[in-house]
């Protein structure tokens, strides 16, 4: 199958690019390089032992998207591009709202346009809002910050696309906390910049990047005042996509489904995971909550079980470890350690 991966030289595009590769698809990527690297994709091409085509473009471009169609003719789409930034979404509101929910329109034109009747999307938790967890794919709803809100114009923007066309099979994916890198080590996580996620800042502090972890807020109703999340790794994500691609074959409509492991861990929990992998200490100072942050979020995985046969297998031990094999041998991410 020829698949078209827009965001597929960030994080995780470009381990679900290695793992469609692997499986035997043809892979196009779209990506404008915004919050990712070229370098990413060239490993993936030697991890996999071929490469996928790219093409540095914004799908927000109408007229450069319509030529990648024209030229490609992608089977399907796995949809990963756009702003994740939940801090900067409370800032730069309007920027989150054209470069996610408008470009996404443009894509989805653009699929109708060429007859491209498969789309899996790259949700998120957030999507839950302050709803009581463990969230289900039908708990409610409820965004509190624009990157979130982001995410839920989305979905239902493609629940009303495939009401509209019943030949159109939408899969969203509502992940929790990616982290983790390939086993090889090759490709990770790299942000730029200041890191907006947790596990890339404690990364580069126990690099010796950064002076110390701000954790923020020690005072939510939890096991240590830390916020908990339900962290699973970027690989078990990239086997979800898969699994998901496969499952709209002959499946037209609207899918949702949670992509998490059930368990919730804190701040200060993975903080300590992360110093017993790495055998570095990690200095840490608490700062006040963040807007738009809730106190736990974790998944209830089971309708992925049920349907996909998708089950996160790696704990935090393995994601801690795999994320300072690959700081380790990126002490400055692609950028600087390319060549």
């Amino acid at each position: 199958m020829k698949l078209l991966v827009t965001g597929g030289a960030g994080y995780i595009g470009s381990h679900t690019t290695l793992a469609l590769l692997r499986s035997g698809h043809d892979v196009v990527i779209v990506d404008d390089l915004s919050n990712s690297s070229r370098e990413a994709v060239v490993r993936v091409g030697e991890l996999a032992g071929r490469e996928p085509v790219f093409i540095e473009a914004n799908i927000g471009d109408a007229a450069r998207l319509a030529s990648v169609f024209a030229e490609h003719r992608p089977d399907a789409v796995i949809h990963f591009a756009g702003r994740k930034a939940v801090g900067e979404s409370t800032q730069l509101p309007l920027l989150y709202y054209r470069e996610n929910v408008a470009a996404t329109v443009t894509l989805l034109e653009t699929m109708a346009e060429f007859g491209c009747k498969r789309i899996v999307f790259s949700s998120s938790a957030t999507v839950y809002g302050a709803s009581e967890p463990p969230f289900t794919e039908d708990s409610p709803t409820g965004a509190t910050n624009p990157y979130g809100r982001t995410k839920h114009m989305i979905e239902q923007i493609l629940s009303d696309a495939a009401a509209a066309d019943d030949e159109l099979a939408v899969g969203v994916l509502r992940y929790f906390n990616p982290i983790g890198a390939d086993a090889s080590g090759r490709i990770g996580e790299d942000p730029q910049g200041i890191p907006n996620n947790l596990v890339p800042f404690i990364a580069q502090v126990a690099a010796g990047r950064r002076p110390e972890l701000v954790v923020f807020g020690n005072d939510y109703d939890t096991v240590d005042g830390t916020g908990v999340r339900d962290y699973v790794h970027v690989v078990d994500l990239a086997a979800g996509h898969l699994a998901a691609l496969e499952y709209l074959s002959g499946r037209p409509g609207f899918h949702v489904w949670n992509l998490g492991t059930g368990r919730g861990t804190s701040v200060l929990e993975l903080v300590a995971a992360y110093e017993a992998a790495s055998g570095i200490a990690i200095p840490y100072r608490i700062a006040p909550r963040r807007p738009g942050d809730v106190a736990v979020n974790y998944a209830d995985p089971a309708k992925a079980q049920r349907e996909l046969g998708w089950t996160a297998v790696k704990g935090i031990d393995e994601m801690c470890a795999d994320t300072h094999r690959w700081q380790s041998a990126n002490p400055n991410g692609y950028a600087r350690s390319a060549g």
